[in-house]
């Protein structure tokens, strides 16, 4: 399998349009071959003494923290669906983004362990 992880801040009052589009991001990732798509919203985010997800991302006053990531079954599938998906127009973002994307965190990654899956 290969992960896709993100970290962002959803920006004030802004947290079911940003549910909105997650679920319609989803169901396309879906379509592309990703097998697991998880959002989660901040619900106890520790103020860290170095760092912390709301430092990661330089959250301001009333931004939400989410964590998200994508389960592909491999890195080859993970790359064509990201080409596929810059042809096709469902990725055009919605003209009010509910969250900071320059501010926002992501990465590819492979796993070294897992516990509970094939």
């Amino acid at each position: 399998m290969y992960i896709q992880g993100f970290v962002l801040p959803v920006l004030p009052g802004k947290e079911d349009a940003y549910k909105k589009m997650a679920q319609q991001a989803g169901e396309m990732f879906q379509r592309y071959g990703a097998i697991e798509i998880v959002e989660a919203i901040e619900d106890d985010i520790p103020t860290g003494v170095h760092t912390d997800f709301r430092k990661a991302v330089q959250a301001e006053e009333g931004e939400k923290i989410v964590f998200s990531w994508v389960v592909w079954p491999d890195k080859a599938i993970c790359e064509e669906a990201a080409k596929r998906m810059q042809e096709d127009e469902e990725m055009e973002p919605p003209e009010e983004i509910p969250f900071a994307g320059k501010r926002l965190i992501f990465g590819g990654f492979t796993p070294i362990y897992t516990l509970g899956r094939d």
